[in-house]
């Protein structure tokens, strides 16, 4: 697992980037258990159950927007900017891979015909103009 800190603050992890290749029949977490979104993968045999549940009513407070990206096919170049804004690193991500980013900016390009993939974010989605800002 890749996991990308800031220069601007060492101590804050910007984003995670796991292999599908990686995975194992062991839980991979990409996510710290204090971020919004928790995100883990794991490869599963025939055979392996999830025992039936359901999650309870919690209340929780977010005041960021972060979010998994899951390369199905194809590929796409994940780009990823530090608290400031600068470029701090980027890579290929290729089918099976995911990517969650916590803090910074981002971007993606595929770079393949019909590549699919699928992004994932907390909510609720309270429209463009309150979601994003640009940065380059």
């Amino acid at each position: 697992m890749i996991k990308i800190y800031s220069k601007v603050d060492p101590s804050i992890l910007l984003a995670s980037v796991l292999r599908g290749e990686e995975l194992t029949d062991y839980r991979a977490d990409l996510s710290p258990e204090e971020e919004y979104l928790q995100v883990s993968g794991r490869k599963l045999n025939k055979g392996i159950k999830v025992k039936a549940h359901k999650h309870l009513p919690i209340e929780r407070t977010t005041d960021i927007t972060q979010e998994s990206w899951v390369v199905v096919s194809g590929m796409v170049q994940g780009t990823f900017y530090d608290l400031d804004d600068s470029f701090i690193y980027q890579t290929a991500l290729r089918s099976g891979d995911c990517a969650v980013l916590f803090k910074g900016g981002h971007s993606l390009e595929a770079l393949e015909d019909e590549t699919l993939f699928y992004e994932f974010k907390n909510g609720p989605y309270y429209g463009f103009e309150s979601d994003k800002e640009f940065i380059r």
